[in-house]
């Protein structure tokens, strides 16, 4: 059986590949062939993903859409969710995550009656860690508004400071005609942080 690795992370400066070595072994375990890798730096409360647009368009029906956590797939509002689940309904997409065992006997044939009564199982349970994946999105933003209220309140909030010697370097780096992949490779940033550096030069450069 095809599947296709679905990794996102909300940040440029976050990861997204970081669950593809257990994405990989899952794959290898259960037998599934691994025929497309989606790598996307999006938040997850936001329906237009293009990386997962093209998956969920590559897919065959009956593919798998592998992810570690449903959260990675989905912190949708209510309207959103049901919007992407259509558009994975459409296609015919078996969802697996990781952190949903029920999920993972989609991973194996089983006759029309299992197949369907496995289908509406996962797709309760999918729902239903959707809106908790939502919920719990909602809830640490309005944790960190009410933290910044209280510390603007108090006098202390400063907002994100930047790391100044960091992108110093970047900017010599940069001025030195050294390639991203290479300044990424020497610093541990990810490609949006290079690419706001560069911009940042161009514009002075302009002024």
């Amino acid at each position: 059986m095809d599947c296709r690795l679905y990794l996102r992370a909300s940040t440029q400066d976050q990861d997204a590949s970081r669950a593809r070595a257990d994405l990989e072994a899952f794959a290898k375990e259960h037998g599934l062939k691994i025929v497309g890798r989606y790598t996307e730096n999006e938040s997850g409360a936001k329906l237009h993903r293009p990386q997962l647009f093209k998956l969920i368009e590559d897919s065959n029906p009956d593919d798998i859409l592998l992810v570690e956590h449903v959260d990675r797939l989905s912190r949708l509002t209510a309207a959103d969710w049901k919007k992407l689940r259509e558009m994975i309904h459409t296609k015919q997409v078996r969802v697996v995550a990781l952190d949903l065992p029920t999920s993972h006997r989609m991973t194996a044939s089983s006759d029309d009656f299992t197949g369907r009564m496995l289908e509406a199982v996962n797709g309760m349970m999918l729902d239903m860690l959707a809106a908790v994946a939502r919920k719990d999105y909602e809830d640490r933003r309005r944790r960190v508004a009410q933290g910044q209220a209280k510390a603007k309140a108090d006098g202390r909030y400063r907002g994100r400071g930047e790391d100044t010697k960091r992108n110093a370097l970047i900017g010599s780096m940069l001025e030195k005609n050294m390639s991203w992949s290479q300044i990424m490779e020497a610093t541990g940033v990810a490609r949006g942080t290079v690419a706001k550096i560069a911009k940042r030069i161009r514009e002075a450069a302009a002024e």
